[in-house]
C-alpha cells in the first residue's frame, strides 16, 4: 500500500515526525506506522515497547492532543501504529501549523494560515464588525436594487422588504450589537474600498499581451453585480448575426448565464482582504474570470467539479446574494456554469487553482467569434441599446451617471438620447432635478 492522504510509513522514529502528526490532526486524521518501508512492508523497530510509553507523552506535551499509540506484530517483527483523529481546533507544533494534503506535509503561512484558522475557529472575515461605517452611510440605490431583485426572485416577500434599511440589515443578520458587519458595508456601501482596498471589478479587452481598452466597475457589491454583466455583453463582446427564416438571431461567443454565474461567484468568494480586484480578461477566443481566494481545506479542483456542499468563503455576503436571487446555496454554481456552456455549444470551462487565486477559463464558441479591436460603444445603435438598458433599471438616472456607467463621454450619451427622442422611443418627464425617463415603445 502506498502513502496517501491518511497513511504515512516510517522505518524509525524521529521527533520531527510530530509535524506529520500535527498535519494529520489539522486535516482529516490519519495513521503513521513506525517500523515500515515506504511501500508498507514491515521491517520492525527494536525499541517498540519504549516508544509505546514515550510517544503518547511527547504528542500530548508538544501538540496538546491525544493520539492512540498501538503495538503491532507481524511474525517476529514489532512495529508501532499511531492513530491521529481530526481535531476541531487548530493544532500547532512549536507555534507552527502543518496540514496534510495528499501525501505531503505542508507548513501553512500567510493567507493559507489565515484561511485555515478562520475555518477551524468558525470565524469569517466578512462577519467581523466595523466602526468607521454606519447605517446612515449606506447607499439608497444599493438597497433599491436589492429589494427589486429579492422581490423579483421570490426569495423575499413584499412584506419582508417594506421595512427600514436598519430592519432589513437585522433580518439579513448583518448587524451585531448595533455595529455593521464587513459584509453589510461591502454589499451596501457606495465606497467599499474605504473598508477594503481593491474592492472593485476590473475588465480588460486584450489582443495577445496588448490591452486594447479597459474598465473598472466601482460601487457596492450589489451595484457591481447589477452592472458588470451588461457592461461585458454590451461593450466587450460582439454577437454573430444569423437568420432563422425572417428572425434575426444573435449568438455571443460566451454563454451569458455561465459568465454571470462565474462573475457572481468571483465576487462572493473573493478574499477582499488581499486588496486585489476581481479581474476579467477578455480575448476574442477566451475569457478569464479570476479572484483572490482559496478552496476550503482539503478541496482540490477535482472537488469543485464533483458534487459538493456549499461552503462560501464569505458566508454573509453569499447570504445577501442568495436573497437577491443572484445565486443558489446548494453548491451547484459550477454545475450550472458547465451546463450553460454545453447548452451554448461551447466547451466546458477549465478551473485553474493557484496558491492564492482561482481562475475560470472560458473558451469561445468558434462560430460566434467576431473579431474587432473596437468596443461596441463606437456604434450609435449600441449606445442607444445601452442607454435603454440603464433606463429600464433606473428611470431617474442622469446623463452624467449614464456616461460614468458606460465609460464614454457625456456628449456621446446626449447623441444617443437625441436619437431615441427623435424616434419616439424615449421621453423625459418632469424637471432636471426630480424628472425621470419614460420608454414609450
Amino acid at each position: 500500500m502506498k502513502e496517501s492522504q491518511n497513511i504515512e510509513w516510517k522505518e524509525s522514529w524521529r521527533d520531527e515526525y510530530l509535524k506529520w502528526i500535527c498535519g494529520f490532526a489539522n486535516a482529516q486524521g490519519g495513521k503513521i506506522y513506525i517500523g515500515t518501508r515506504d511501500d508498507g512492508s514491515i521491517t520492525g523497530v527494536k525499541n517498540a515497547k519504549r516508544l509505546l510509553d514515550d510517544l503518547p507523552n511527547k504528542i500530548q506535551s508538544k501538540l496538546g492532543i491525544v493520539a492512540d499509540v498501538n503495538l503491532l506484530t507481524e511474525g517476529e517483527h514489532e512495529y508501532i501504529e499511531i492513530v491521529v483523529s481530526p481535531w476541531a481546533f487548530p493544532v500547532n507544533y512549536d507555534g507552527l501549523y502543518y496540514y496534510r494534503s495528499g501525501s505531503t506535509k505542508q507548513l501553512l503561512r500567510g493567507n493559507a494560515l489565515t484561511s485555515f484558522l478562520m475555518e477551524k475557529t468558525g470565524r469569517k472575515w466578512d462577519a467581523a464588525t466595523i466602526t468607521n461605517v454606519g447605517i446612515e452611510d449606506l447607499d439608497k440605490e444599493s438597497f433599491d436594487i436589492f429589494r427589486r431583485e429579492a422581490l423579483r426572485s421570490g426569495r423575499m416577500t413584499k412584506e419582508d422588504l417594506d421595512i427600514s434599511n436598519a430592519e432589513l440589515l437585522e433580518k439579513l443578520d448583518l448587524i451585531v450589537d448595533g455595529k455593521l458587519k464587513r459584509a453589510a458595508a461591502l454589499c451596501f456601501y457606495r465606497q467599499p474600498e474605504r473598508v477594503s482596498g481593491g474592492c472593485y471589478v476590473k475588465i480588460g479587452k486584450f489582443e495577445g499581451s496588448e490591452i486594447l481598452y479597459q474598465d473598472e466597475v466601482h460601487g457596492s457589491l450589489i451595484i457591481m453585480a447589477d452592472r458588470v454583466i451588461d457592461l461585458i455583453y454590451l461593450k466587450y463582446l460582439k454577437a454573430a448575426i444569423s437568420y432563422y427564416k425572417d428572425t434575426r438571431v444573435e449568438t455571443y461567443p460566451f454563454a451569458r448565464e455561465a459568465v454571470r454565474e462565474a462573475v457572481f461567484n468571483a465576487i462572493i468568494h473573493c478574499n477582499w482582504a488581499e486588496n486585489v480586484p476581481v479581474q476579467i480578461r477578455i480575448e476574442d477566443d477566451v475569457m478569464y474570470v479570476s479572484n483572490c481566494s482559496m478552496l476550503p481545506f482539503g478541496w482540490t479542483a477535482e472537488t469543485l467539479l464533483g458534487s459538493h456542499v456549499s461552503k462560501p468563503y464569505n458566508p454573509d455576503i453569499a447570504r445577501v446574494f442568495y436573497r437577491a436571487g443572484y445565486i443558489e446555496n446548494w453548491g451547484r454554481g459550477i454545475q450550472k456554469i458547465r451546463e450553460a456552456c454545453v447548452a451554448h455549444g461551447a466547451e466546458e470551462p477549465e478551473y485553474i487553482v493557484h496558491g492564492g487565486d482561482i481562475m475560470v477559463k472560458f473558451k469561445a464558441l468558434q462560430r460566434a467569434i467576431v473579431t474587432s479591436n473596437e468596443p461596441n460603444v463606437t456604434k450609435d445603435v449600441t449606445i442607444e441599446e445601452m442607454i435603454l438598458d440603464l433606463v429600464r433599471k433606473n428611470k431617474a438616472i442622469t446623463t452624467t451617471e449614464m456616461a460614468e456607467n458606460l465609460s464614454v463621454a457625456r456628449r456621446t450619451i446626449q447623441r444617443g438620447l437625441d436619437t431615441l427622442k427623435e424616434k419616439g422611443i424615449i421621453e423625459r418627464k418632469g424637471g432636471r432635478r426630480y424628472g425621470y425617463w419614460e420608454i414609450l415603445k
